[in-house]
């Protein structure tokens, strides 16, 4: 394979039959009240029993209330991206599905190995939390002090003690995912009704002993910082700004789950009010939740006591009130029942789409003939997800969780915005009107012909301006694809000054140029906020002096790419949602995604980094030549528009074409 094919490789899309364009088969049932309980129970979990104090104690102190408001805000630019992304396919699937159609291979790889990691970590995350409120309800942690004097680990990075318990719910859930256990809605909708009765449970009885002081503890109240701990400096920013910034690239992980609302898209009964909607509220509500517990559990106890296997049944249980610590105890673990569940139930799914299109080993999608699932692609990864499970701590998996999405999710809106701003062909309609549509639009522009001879694919699709025969001449070198832009042609385009209303090939062309620009420039932009943020907040001006003028200048010239981008020509295709206000709410996500993603430490970047090599090792060494794509090619029709010797190839509905939305 030659340089030129290996790129173009990389673009490739993923053709759907035609037929799959049509209308569902699945049954329009849902409401904007079933898709808000199902992203609720999806995300509500870890995240109240488990992060909020341990985020709390180490990173972000009382400030940890501003960190989940801050993922939370993320999360919504996110979950706005994916809800148009899920609507430009019209086919239920995940993100890797979305893009692979409509975006290239190579960004469905990238999104696909991420999401594998966000289920992989997810599980064992959650698993991990599982066994330590199990182990709560024993006396003094039995469990976790046993482990620790007969097998203790002293090594920097990873958990102090196997937790074979985590392993064993692993593995568990793994054999019956092997045997094809569905999940319940009735059980979804019971246990999460149970989840949020723990929650007002939790704040209501925490509230009579809140104390203000613990947001304003002084440092002599608190110990010591020593070689292995670091206490802060008391106060409601104990770690500063910074720390309540890194504690919301953590938290973000306790908003993870929402997506599944938008892949629900063929089975709501209005999906352009619902899918919105319901991902506003179930967010909304879970924000809440982690607002009210995160205040409670550090107003009624100082955070830097937090860093405990189970914090919040362990705060009551130093109040006295050991009947509160059992109940939510017991109410946790019904409400990480259906965590668990929701984050291992997609990963099957996810193996399996990946193995069958060939970007990862086909033989993780072999069904088993009695069981009907992927028992090799479900064993593998429940067993590499218990190993995780058994050897790292919830808050660094959370980490590790973090930015797996925080990626998957950034690649979303970067493919949004290419999307919105790209030269629209259905290729579908074109199919027998592909011969003549170049001579078509040269006898219109070298004729007058009536409007109503004008071929219909033309019609629908043209390139608007306030000069008629101007925009004539830009549509149909474009449709040629025959010339080269000249510099002069690209600044015009640039602002936009031809007043086009329809992508062309050269707007769509510079607009792939400005986000591109746009990602780079928010990334040196971070990378000087993040190194920096210590001067930022020195009060002597010799230090920010030097900050403000790059920091400064990179503003400037995204605030313009960000201006030029807004004034190219966008698709007007009618889709059941759309993010409003492009293109600035998915360069909000990209902006403040990889913000959060800077702000996560370098060892869960050298562990992403190391899943990443490993991944693209995968792709380029066995995915790229055995992808599905590549071994359909040489039966791929070509439709040669200089030629018609009447036996031409006839498309039918069975064929599989290009589906660009």
């Amino acid at each position: 394979m030659t340089f030129r094919n290996h790129v173009k490789a990389l673009i490739r899309r993923k053709r759907l039959k035609s037929s799959d364009s049509e209308d569902t088969n699945l049954h329009r049932c849902l409401s904007t009240l079933d898709l808000t309980a199902l992203g609720i129970g999806s995300t509500l979990g870890l995240g109240i029993y488990v992060l909020a104090g341990q985020v709390a104690s180490t990173k972000a102190g009382p400030s940890v209330t501003l960190s989940f408001f801050v993922a939370a805000l993320a999360s919504v630019f996110s979950g706005l991206c994916y809800a148009e992304f899920g609507a430009r396919v019209p086919k239920a699937g995940s993100a890797y599905v979305y893009s692979y159609v409509t975006v290239g291979e190579l960004m469905a790889f990238t999104i696909g190995w991420n999401l594998i990691l966000e289920y992989v970590i997810g599980t064992a995350s959650v698993a991990r939390g599982y066994s330590g409120y199990i182990d709560s309800i024993t006396k003094n942690y039995t469990i976790q002090r046993g482990l620790r004097e007969v097998l203790p680990i002293n090594l920097t990075g990873i958990s102090k003690y196997p937790d074979f318990l985590a392993l064993g719910i692993t593995l568990l859930l793994t054999i019956m995912l092997v045997v094809g256990v569905k999940e319940s809605s009735q059980f979804n909708n019971i246990f999460t009704g149970l989840n949020l009765l723990i929650v007002f449970y939790a704040v209501i009885t925490g509230s009579f002993k809140a104390n203000i002081h613990n947001w304003q503890l002084s440092k002599s109240e608190i110990p010591q910082n020593t070689e292995n701990r670091n206490y802060g400096n008391g106060g409601y920013f104990p770690y500063g700004f910074s720390g309540m910034m890194q504690g919301a690239a953590t938290c973000f992980y306790g908003f993870v789950g929402f997506d599944v609302i938008a892949t629900t898209g063929e089975e709501v009964k209005n999906p352009q009010k619902a899918i919105p909607l319901s991902i506003i509220t179930s967010l909304t509500v879970t924000f809440l939740a982690y607002f009210s517990v995160s205040a409670v559990e550090t107003l009624i106890w100082p955070y830097w006591d937090q860093n405990q296997t189970a914090p919040l049944p362990y705060v009551f249980q130093m109040l006295g009130w050991p009947v509160a610590k059992w109940i939510i105890s017991v109410g946790a673990l019904a409400g990480l029942s259906t965590s668990l569940l929701g984050a291992m139930f997609p990963l099957p799914r996810v193996l399996y789409a990946m193995a069958s299109d060939g970007l990862i080993f086909r033989q993780l999608a072999n069904i088993h003939q009695h069981f009907k699932t992927p028992v090799l692609g479900t064993v593998i990864s429940g067993v590499f997800a218990g190993m995780m499970a058994m050897m790292f701590d919830v808050n660094e998996l959370a980490d590790m969780m973090s930015i797996g999405t925080l990626l998957a999710y950034s690649l979303v809106a970067v493919s949004v915005l290419l999307l919105r701003y790209k030269e629209q062909v259905d290729t579908i309609q074109l199919r027998s009107a592909a011969k003549s549509l170049v001579e078509d639009v040269d006898l219109l522009h070298e004729s007058s012909q009536p409007e109503s001879s004008i071929d219909p694919i033309f019609k629908r699709n043209p390139v608007h301006s306030k000069d008629s025969e101007t925009s004539l001449s830009v549509s149909n070198s474009m449709l040629l694809s025959a010339e080269h832009f000249t510099f002069q042609q690209m600044i015009h385009q640039l602002f936009n000054l031809n007043k086009l209303r329809a992508p062309t090939q050269l707007s769509s062309k510079l607009s792939t140029y400005l986000v591109a620009g746009l990602v780079i420039l928010v990334l040196v932009f971070h990378a000087f906020l993040v190194g920096f943020e210590n001067r930022l907040s020195s009060p002597e001006s010799q230090n920010i002096i030097p900050f403000l003028v790059p920091v400064s200048a990179v503003a400037i010239l995204l605030f313009t790419l960000l201006v030029a981008l807004w004034l190219q020509p966008s698709e007007n295709s009618h889709l059941s949602f759309k993010v409003p206000f492009v293109p600035f709410i998915p360069f909000l996500s990209i902006f403040v995604n990889l913000y959060l993603m800077m702000k996560l430490s370098s060892t869960t970047w050298i562990r992403f980094g190391v899943w990443m090599v490993v991944g693209f090792a995968i792709y380029f060494g066995y995915g790229i030549r055995q992808s599905s794509e590549s071994l359909q090619l040489e039966s791929f029709p070509v439709i040669d528009g200089n030629k018609d010797d009447g036996n031409d190839k006839k498309w039918t509905n069975d064929e599989e074409t290009p589906l660009v939305k």
